[in-house]
Formats: C-alpha cells, sequence, structure tokens
C-alpha cells in the first residue's frame, strides 16, 4: 500500500473558490478600515477569517486574508471574486494599493494532517476553527496530488465543516441578508469588537453588546435525509431555513427563541415531513434562549 492510501490526511480541492491580491504600501491600512478583523493579527504570518459588510452591518463578503510577500492573498468565492474587487476599488480612493484576480492559484483545504507543502504553495491554518485543519493555495504547476494526502472529493470537506457546525457563505447563508452574529462570526474568529471603525461596526458592536442576535446557524440532525432550502417549522410558526446538509446531518439558520420555545411546549421542529433536533457546535458559547414557564 503506498504512502497517500496510508496517510490519515486528506486534501480537497475546492473548485468554487478564487483569489484576489492586493498589494501597495497602504494595503495593510486601506484593509484596517473596511473588514470585520484585525490585520494586526496578520503580522506573525496567520491568516484571518473576515467580511465586507454593508453599512447596515450584514455581510456582502466574506474571505481569508493571507500575508504573502508585501501583501496579501484573498481567498475567497469564485463567483464573488469580481464584485468584491470592484467593492474594494470603490473604498480605494488615493490609497497606494492594487487589487486584482490571481487566477494562477487554486485553492484547497486538508484536514487530519499538516504535510510539508510543496515549494510555492500558500498553507495556512484555517482561521476560523483549528479543527477545520489547513487550506492551500496552489499555484499553476502544483496540484492536490502533489501533497502527500490522500485526495477526497469536495464533498469530503463539506461533511467535515457540517459535522463541526461551520457554516459557509452563500450555503447557509445569503450574502447581503445576514448579520456577523447569525453566520458565527462572533464565533469562529471573523470579527474584532476592539479594532477601530470598519464599515458597518456600529450595527455589529449594538448586537454584540445587546445580546440581539436572534438567529443563528446551528447544526441539525433529521429523522431522514435533509435537503437545503427547506423551511423549517415551530408548529404554526416558520423558525429557519436548512443550509448544507449531509445526509441526515445539515446546517441550518434557525430562529432560536422559536426553536426553544418549541422545545420547551414539546412541539417538534419540521421540515416536510422530516422532524428535525439541533444542537449547538461543541465551540458556541451562547445558548438556547431561557423561555419563561407559563
Amino acid at each position: 500500500m503506498s504512502h497517500r492510501e496510508e496517510t490519515p490526511c486528506r486534501v480537497s480541492l475546492l473548485a468554487d473558490r478564487g483569489v484576489l491580491r492586493v498589494t501597495g504600501a497602504d494595503a495593510k491600512t486601506f484593509l484596517q478600515g473596511l473588514l470585520t478583523n484585525d490585520m494586526g493579527k496578520t503580522e506573525s504570518g496567520n491568516a484571518i477569517h473576515a467580511g465586507l459588510l454593508s453599512p447596515q452591518g450584514k455581510i456582502l463578503f466574506d474571505f481569508f486574508v493571507v500575508p504573502s510577500g508585501s501583501g496579501y492573498v484573498i481567498d475567497a468565492p469564485k463567483d464573488t471574486l469580481g464584485e468584491l474587487a470592484k467593492r474594494l476599488s470603490f473604498y480605494r480612493l488615493r490609497a497606494d494599493v492594487t487589487i486584482e484576480e490571481a487566477p494562477e492559484f487554486a485553492v484547497a483545504a486538508l484536514w487530519n494532517g499538516a504535510p510539508a507543502p510543496p515549494a510555492g504553495a500558500i498553507v495556512y491554518a484555517d482561521p476560523r476553527l483549528a479543527e477545520l485543519g489547513m487550506r492551500v493555495l496552489l499555484p499553476d504547476g502544483i496540484s492536490v496530488d502533489d501533497l502527500a494526502c490522500a485526495t477526497a472529493p469536495t464533498e469530503d470537506y463539506h461533511a467535515h465543516r457540517i459535522a463541526l457546525g461551520v457554516p459557509q457563505g452563500g450555503r447557509d447563508y445569503a450574502y447581503g441578508d445576514a448579520f456577523p452574529h447569525e453566520a458565527l462570526f462572533d464565533q469562529l474568529n471573523g470579527v474584532d469588537f476592539k479594532k477601530g471603525c470598519y464599515v458597518g461596526q456600529e450595527v455589529v458592536s449594538r448586537m454584540e453588546h445587546r445580546g440581539t442576535a436572534r438567529k443563528r446557524i446551528v447544526p441539525i440532525a433529521g429523522n431522514a435525509a435533509l435537503e437545503s432550502g427547506i423551511e423549517i417549522m415551530a408548529g404554526d410558526l416558520p423558525a429557519g431555513e436548512i443550509g448544507s446538509v449531509d445526509g441526515t446531518r445539515g446546517l441550518a439558520l434557525l430562529r432560536l427563541d422559536r426553536a426553544a420555545k418549541a422545545e420547551a411546549q414539546g412541539i417538534p421542529l419540521r421540515a416536510g415531513e422530516t422532524t428535525i433536533t439541533l444542537h449547538l457546535p461543541a465551540f458556541a458559547t451562547f445558548e438556547l434562549p431561557a423561555v419563561e414557564s407559563a
């Protein structure tokens, strides 16, 4: 049996991801004034998970910012790269910043191990959660087959992510329609509450200090296979919608107050004919809202 077959390390090509490059003397300061996270955290060579919000505090884009050379590369959904570059350029004004797509990179996720990367690849720990593993930016001429890991289909990576309770933009929440707390940015190192101003900061800070996030993405399980996009009901009240699924497991953006009230009253959550149970992820620092007894 080959070494690749024996290794527990697994790697999946994420064909729906792409890369932007942000360079220039003002790149760090420029990004610091826009993003939900603190660019100072990249000074040690680490990547950050961050979002670019609307002035109303909703997530327009989410991505990873990775220090590279004298600038940064941004690992983001491929179908948002053009709009993300356009939005960043809108804020550029007179800053010495160059924003361009970097099509020479492919993106992969790697977990259950951390082999030495081939020369030229950019490897970084997923900043959201250690258990997610590593992410790899592969330049032209290097493929996942050059990594000392067993190649796995992309669905295996998403099953790994779902099992950990980690949402993904575009699958578990709609861009332009979710607040960072709803998408667990506060739980998964996506927002820094101590940094200076950024677009949408006032709304995010208010939700943090008032504890007003009624909706959260949480892991769910069904008594039958789940289907993305199906509405979840708490009795006669809509409670949320199913996002990513892996068989009978999935993630859902739920009204936690309605889910807690239904649980207290012995009313099952349902998605069509499927009975749903919810589970808070291991990393969660929030709980289901308390329900006053009648």
